[in-house]
């Protein structure tokens, strides 16, 4: 994964807070994630981790290869 994605390959919507349990993102945002700049992504996943803990959720870590 690029260094300028949150993704985690964790790709779950809560459907309360429609935030992603992997990283924290909407699904609007993850839909325009390839159309914005770099400016527009880091500024997203620089609220990303207070946004889940705001949320009462904890990312869920990604499944590791047997």
């Amino acid at each position: 994964m690029s260094q300028e994605t949150p993704c985690n390959a964790v790709c779950q919507i809560d459907p309360r807070t429609n935030l992603c349990f992997g990283c924290g993102r909407t699904l609007p945002e993850i839909a325009r994630w390839g159309a914005m700049d770099s400016a527009e992504r880091r500024a997203i996943m620089s609220q990303l981790a207070a946004r889940m803990l705001a949320a009462g959720l904890t990312p869920v870590e990604p499944r590791k290869k047997a």
